[in-house]
């Protein structure tokens, strides 16, 4: 299909996880699709997947944590594949999981450096491209924690609470550009990170994993793919009504 032909789509943190599900499925659907990431070894085996499939891919080593790095690298692409129409800002860690006032100042920032900071940056410098092309759609991963609270891991649900609102007010003062900006909020979803944080659990691997599922209505959580056809969505004229939207995808989580 094609749903996506003629765009350029770069992806945060596309090495794996929920980034390489939305970076597969957008270059399946036409779109020249931009690897950001600072797992090389993962984006540059994905890049060659792709390629090799006739796909149009590539992979940028970018800490989303950096603007000047940043800037140079989405030059890097708008010059590579011509344009950069599609933000998509999936770069993010969970930080340490433990209560506010055992916190320390660095592990604060370190997640917000990356989940709050690397959105500013990727979008402050995509959106002169997409002005230069008339066309935008930003996509911004932020999650059921920016709509609802839980009693674990603060630095993460204060990022993703950041997320939600910028979208919003990016979406207000790009609109009359022709860039749309939506949010888009997952349940839990089986990746590495969200692996990573059941260990942290103090539980079982397996015993965090079935109590994490039967947190969603449907019983079960969901995977990369399930986020990947909505950022496709989102980055297709599909979509070109909606702007400043929360597109939640959360296996009924939220509707409690």
């Amino acid at each position: 299909m094609e749903r996506l032909k003629g765009k350029v789509a770069v992806v945060t943190g596309g090495s794996v996880g929920i980034g390489a599900a939305t970076v597969t499925r957008m270059a399946e659907e036409g779109a020249a699709v931009a690897i950001l990431d600072c797992q090389d070894r993962e984006g540059n085996a994905l890049a060659s997947q792709l390629t090799d499939r006739g796909l149009k891919a590539g992979y940028w080593h970018c800490d989303v944590s950096k603007e000047q790095e940043v800037k140079q690298v989405l030059d890097q692409v708008a010059d590579t594949f011509g344009s950069l129409t599609v933000l998509v800002n999936n770069a993010g860690i969970s930080g340490p999981n433990k209560p506010t006032h055992e916190l320390t100042e660095e592990e604060w920032d370190r997640v917000q450096n990356v989940n709050v900071k690397g959105v500013f940056f990727c979008t402050k410098h995509a959106i002169p491209h997409m002005k230069k092309a008339r066309v935008g759609s930003i996509i911004n991963l932020s999650s059921i924690y920016g709509l609802v609270g839980a009693p674990d891991v603060p630095p993460y649900h204060a990022s993703k609470g950041a997320v939600r609102l910028m979208t919003k007010t990016d979406a207000m003062v790009y609109a009359t550009e022709n860039i749309r900006v939506n949010s888009i909020h997952p349940g839990f979803i089986w990746t590495p990170m969200v692996e990573g944080h059941l260990k942290t659990t103090g539980q079982d691997l397996e015993a965090a994993k079935q109590a994490t599922a039967a947190l969603h209505p449907v019983g079960h959580m969901g995977e990369p793919d399930d986020i990947a056809w909505g950022a496709v969505y989102l980055a297709s004229e599909e979509s070109k009504f909606m702007t400043g939207s929360e597109l939640v995808i959360d296996g009924g989580y939220t509707a409690h």
